[in-house]
């Protein structure tokens, strides 16, 4: 079969590798499509922590059952399916904490001991299979993975009754935490971002305000928004020296402040004034479980979603696309590959 691997800086090959052999308690997915997520950026880009090439990228994938192993009682062959691609072993400390989404043992694709998701056929244990409805689209089914971040992000807000909101960043996260924000009833929404083609998107799905914070102020932005009060709660879904500072300043007094965004170089923070506003600071890392059945469940009852999805090509031009993405060549919010066209 064939597969996409980066094979070193900016650099991606598609390979032929052996059909992946299953367990007795796995499906063989017949990949249908992929999505390129900012964790693949990274490793194109050569930034990623612990992904190294030579490396098959990808983990949001859908597509068809093609293969079951004998203890497989869920799923049939054809069956259309996507998946949560993340085993936990619910024995480790933060596991047994709850905090699943911390799993100190996380098994994920594109790793040693599992391959990524950018090839033609993927295994994967039967726990983390879950089916899609027959009038989804196997692109909009492949959205449920990066929809779980966004659903993770707004469930690490704490405090109720909040109404007021700013996101720093409308890529993908933060464009699909504007979609999921205005489904929970968040009226006032400030979006932030230099891109004009996701600012306009950011005004159709409902936000109050979107603004480039290299030509206009955000701080004023927000206290025009809350009445001079700041919003309730920020969220920080794009990486820049000072943001978490500039968050802050936007942020009302006892608000919240969640960042989703990873940040792999040290920044600049002005502590004293989460201090003064007596301000919580929180991370939003990857998503539960129950994250993820309520992203499907989104996606299952067909709420169109089709608007996402910028961009579509083969997985043959995997280059074309993660250049695409990298150099910002196009008005870009999900990049879908299909692996059934190589």
């Amino acid at each position: 079969m064939k597969a996409a691997f980066v094979t070193g800086l900016k650099e991606t090959q598609v390979r032929e590798i052996p059909m992946p052999e299953i367990k007795k308690d796995e499906v063989l997915l017949r990949v249908k499509t992929v999505g390129i997520c900012g964790s693949d950026l990274h490793v194109f880009l050569g930034t990623h922590a612990f992904r190294k090439p030579p490396v098959i990228l990808g983990h949001e994938v859908a597509g068809e059952v093609f293969k079951i192993g004998e203890n497989v009682k869920k799923f049939k062959v054809g069956d259309r399916v996507t998946l949560n691609p993340s085993v936990m072993c619910y024995s480790c400390k933060q596991c047994r904490n709850g905090l699943i989404n911390l799993c100190e043992h996380r098994r994920v694709p594109g790793t040693a001991s599992w391959i990524g998701t950018f090839a033609e056929y993927f295994p994967a244990p039967e726990s983390v299979v879950y089916p899609i409805e027959s009038g989804i689209s196997y692109p909009v089914a492949t959205l449920t993975e990066p929809l779980a971040v966004a659903m993770h992000v707004l469930r690490q807000i704490k405090s109720t009754g909040r109404k007021s909101l700013a996101i720093i960043g409308c890529g993908t996260i933060g464009i699909l935490t504007l979609f999921l924000a205005r489904q929970q009833g968040y009226g006032d929404v400030l979006c932030c971002d230099p891109a004009s083609y996701n600012r306009e998107m950011a005004m159709k799905l409902g936000a109050k305000s979107a603004i480039n914070p290299i030509e206009d102020d955000p701080v004023q932005a927000a206290y025009a928004l809350t009445g001079g009060q700041g919003v309730d709660v920020c969220i920080i879904a794009a990486g820049a020296p000072g943001i978490v500072t500039q968050a802050s300043a936007m942020t009302r007094m006892g608000g919240e402040i969640i960042l989703v965004s990873m940040i792999t170089e040290p920044i600049p923070v002005n502590t004293y004034s989460l201090v003064f506003r007596e301000q919580t600071l929180r991370g939003a890392m990857l998503y539960t479980p129950e994250d993820f059945e309520k992203a499907l469940e989104i996606i299952n009852s067909g709420i169109p979603m089709d608007m996402f999805v910028t961009h579509q090509f083969p997985l043959e031009n995997v280059q074309e696309a993660m250049e695409v993405l990298s150099e910002k060549k196009d008005n870009v919010i999900k990049i879908i590959l299909h692996a059934d066209k190589v």
